[in-house]
């Protein structure tokens, strides 16, 4: 079909429109916006800034629920990334972001270009990019394609962050059915910046120059925003929405970009990311109240004969566009002559709020801008309670029956869930920058602000399963577990970004997961102190025509005021005294128990009272500043069972002696919340004792090498560390390597 030919009346005639995208009451409004028929070209443009993926149409009336205020916040909601500051005119810049619809299609380059998505949202902002990280579901590890899946994504992950010599210094990879053929792949990148070299994505200025700045733009990524705005078929080939990276280019951009801030010709910045030079275009002139005009012919273009349609809605990778002071423009173009990064001037700032488009003097659209971006439709959907709710929900909090304890806890332990992932991170380079003083396998990783005594925690945390029994428990414990790992590192929790991943939402059941979990996160959020500043909605995404398990993402960044303060997770030295700080009770829905056992999951929730938890993670911190604790971990999937084994797999020779009264099975395996494992000098033990009322010391650390546990003077787990490390260290690899016959 030769688009230049097909006439506006023919789009509804032939409802050309829905195949874009577009439903028949969306094409009526586009139609009352524009008072005309639309052409192809500007059809095409509104399907994807009113897609789900560019739009939120249906999740922004819940995203407004979010807390996005506190003290340190300098820049919310709204722009490439949040901005928190640290002090000392400093501040972090961070978002997470998804790539699962291109991930499923093709994993490596679907995963890189997540990653270097997040590192041009981040360093649009004005910020150095210093850490990313990842969160990571995928089927379980029994099929070839699965494992393909997930191999594919991590080499992706790699070959972007290596290159683009961004460490990656942690996350969190889970594994369940739920995710078979819609894998979720979210990134994390933080920056650094001065509060006075902070960006925003703004055309102002009527006269003003627009540039085009990085990699050429081809026919990959067309209409990817729209494909991630529906659901990926199996049968289906959408590999052309796919968009291919280059972090080669990506890594030049990157210096590129950051000497350009510097220059006062530079009025505003963005990354084309979803919709391309569309949604960077139109955002970048609705939020300065102005219009854009551009020629498409000055554009950049590695295809031959592409019209307005392919070049407007390419997502081509590498690009970022520009708003610089009219008469100044040779002076940003030479700085990224400099960084051989190619740089044109393409358009201009108009006073009439336009969207214009231009190509062989032809104007191939001619839109109101706002009609793009602040018009775009907002749908509020139906919500009913899922109906397994009130089934879970009523069921007792049984015991699950296990007849050896040793053997369960080595299942456990090669669950790949909780299994090592040092398989993945291996393949990361994690020093990169060298200012990484924790890395992955860390409860929070941990990297140092350069030239200061500072350093700053990072960590993404999510358990789908809770949030499935009880999305709204579920997702204050989210937000309760991303704020115990950056304590447990000895900082304090400062905001989050959140990438929230669900099913079809007008499907009213998955719409109530969405619902009642960001209901939880927001007052987890408010409990905590960590407003939400950035992040990403992912919808329709299922598998074998199910809905994936609730899965928000919680990304968090805490301070470590001095790195004096920095806390490992793992044991020590021997002798330490071993503390649980926490009540632990028989809360096994959703636990890796349950899975174990009954291969599904069901029940209540654990159970969980946010000021319980917002205390006890206060006095913890103020414990590590008081120098009073030698290591802290928080417990989670697994229970105390599998805490304790982690912290003694550090290579040291270390053990553990532990000593328990009551059922085995709740106090090994239960998934009780607001609990901390942590080790104390015994010179400092009645010191510690006195801030922690419900802290009881369980054991010690020991020289032995040997991992027991005794439960009412019966020895339960007596296990050689070296033994059950190398069991969860080969879980993973194990897996990867069986092949069918």
């Amino acid at each position: 079909m030769d688009i230049k030919n097909i006439k506006p009346e023919q789009i509804e005639a032939e409802q050309l429109y829905k195949e874009l995208g577009l439903s028949d009451e969306e094409y009526s409004l586009v139609k009352e916006k524009m008072e005309r028929h639309p052409n192809y070209t500007e059809t095409s443009i509104f399907s994807v800034m009113w897609s789900e993926h560019c739009s939120y149409k249906t999740s922004k009336p819940l995203l407004r629920k979010f807390p996005t205020e506190g003290e340190h916040v300098l820049q919310g909601p709204g722009e490439g990334a949040g901005v928190v500051d640290i002090g000392d005119n400093q501040a972090v810049v961070f978002k997470i972001e998804s790539h699962n619809s291109p991930s499923a299609v093709e994993p490596f380059e679907g995963s890189a270009t997540g990653v270097g998505g997040i590192l041009r949202d981040v360093f649009s902002m004005g910020a150095k990019p210093i850490a990313s990280m990842n969160s990571l579901r995928f089927g379980n590890l029994t099929t070839d394609h699965t494992r393909m899946l997930f191999s594919e994504s991590i080499r992706g992950i790699a070959s972007y962050g290596n290159v683009a010599g961004v460490p990656t210094v942690g996350g969190e990879v889970q594994f369940d059915e739920s995710y078979k053929e819609n894998p979720l792949v979210n990134a994390m990148v933080v920056g650094l910046v001065n509060h006075d070299d902070v960006q925003k994505g703004i055309a102002a200025g009527v006269g003003n120059t627009v540039i085009y700045a990085g990699g050429s733009t081809g026919r990959d990524g067309i209409h990817g925003a729209t494909f991630s705005s529906d659901v990926v078929e199996g049968e289906k080939d959408n590999t052309s929405a796919v968009a291919i990276g280059d972090p080669h280019i990506g890594k030049k951009l990157i210096a590129a970009c950051l000497e350009v801030i510097h220059s006062d010709a530079l009025v505003g910045i963005q990354d084309m990311g979803a919709a391309g030079l569309t949604s960077s275009a139109s955002e970048m002139a609705s939020k300065a109240g102005t219009g854009i005009e551009m020629n498409l012919d000055f554009v950049p273009q590695r295809e031959e004969n592409m019209d307005a349609y392919e070049i407007m809605l390419s997502e081509s990778q590498e690009r970022m566009l520009l708003v610089v002071k009219k008469g100044q423009e040779q002076e940003i173009l030479d700085i990224f002559k400099k960084h051989d990064v190619e740089a044109v001037a393409v358009g201009q700032v108009i006073e009439e709020k336009a969207f214009r488009i231009k190509q062989n003097g032809k104007v191939w659209a001619d839109i109101p801008v706002d009609a793009l971006t602040e018009d775009a439709p907002v749908y509020h959907l139906p919500s009913t309670e899922a109906q397994y709710f009130k089934e879970f929900n009523a069921m007792k909090n049984n015991v699950p029956t296990v007849e050896n304890h040793q053997e369960m806890l080595r299942k456990l332990l090669q669950q790949p869930t909780i299994a090592s992932k040092e398989w993945a991170y291996k393949q990361f380079d994690t020093e990169a920058q060298s200012n990484t003083i924790a890395g992955p396998g860390s409860d929070a990783a941990i990297v140092r602000i350069e030239g200061t005594d500072k350093a700053i925690a990072i960590t993404t945390d999510c358990n789908s399963r809770y949030i499935y029994l009880d999305p709204e428990v579920g997702g204050k414990i989210a937000v309760a577990e991303a704020a115990r790992n950056i304590v447990c590192s000895g900082a304090k929790p400062l905001a989050i970004t959140d990438g929230l991943n669900y099913g079809n939402p007008t499907n009213p059941e998955v719409f109530w997961q969405m619902e009642k979990s960001i209901d939880g996160i927001s007052e987890a959020c408010l409990a905590l102190g960590t407003p939400v500043i950035s992040g990403n909605v992912s919808l329709y995404n299922q598998s074998e025509g199910e809905a994936i398990m609730p899965t928000p993402i919680i990304g968090m960044v805490g301070l470590v005021d001095s790195t004096k303060n920095v806390t490992p997770s793992y044991f020590q030295r021997a002798e330490d005294a071993i503390y649980v700080i926490g009540e632990t009770h028989a809360e096994f829905g959703g636990s890796e128990l349950q899975n174990i056992i009954e291969g599904s999951y069901s029940g209540k929730a654990p159970a969980i009272d946010l000021e319980i938890e917002a205390n006890r993670q206060k006095q913890l911190l103020e414990a590590i500043h008081l120098g009073l604790v030698e290591s802290a971990h928080d417990l989670a999937e697994g229970g105390l069972a599998v805490a304790l084994a982690e912290s003694v797999f550090n290579g040291k020779g270390l053990g553990a002696q532990v000593e328990l009264a009551g059922d085995p099975t709740i106090g090994l395996f239960s998934e009780s919340q607001s609990r901390f494992i942590v080790t104390v000098k015994n010179e400092n033990k009645e010191k510690f004792e006195q801030l922690f009322a419900n802290a009881e010391q369980i054991g010690a650390v020991t020289d032995n090498g040997k991992f027991t546990v005794t439960i009412d003077d019966k020895n339960v787990i007596n296990e050689d560390v070296e033994q059950i490390n190398k069991l969860w260290k080969e879980a993973i690899p194990n897996l990867l390597h069986v092949r069918k016959a």
